[in-house]
């Protein structure tokens, strides 16, 4: 079980926002977008852009890009 503080989803308005995603993406639409309104980071679906959104605060899409480039979730 996780003992840290359970913090509340930010919100924030998505309205204008610049969605963003890799340069390396292929041109098929299944693709992870991502914008950084201000007080969150949003990520989205490519293929259905009007759908769900996962919003993280800044500190944790931080700490999830550090365990990305640092390898923690490469496969076995």
């Amino acid at each position: 079980m996780n003992n840290q503080a359970r913090r509340e989803t930010p919100q924030v308005d998505l309205n204008g926002a610049v969605w963003r995603k890799s340069t390396r993406s292929a041109q098929n639409g299944a693709c992870v977008e991502v914008a950084f309104p201000e007080g969150a980071v949003a990520m989205r679906d490519s293929k259905n852009p009007h759908g769900s959104v996962l919003l993280f605060w800044p500190d944790e899409w931080d700490a999830f890009l550090h365990g990305a480039q640092g390898g923690e979730f490469n496969r076995p």
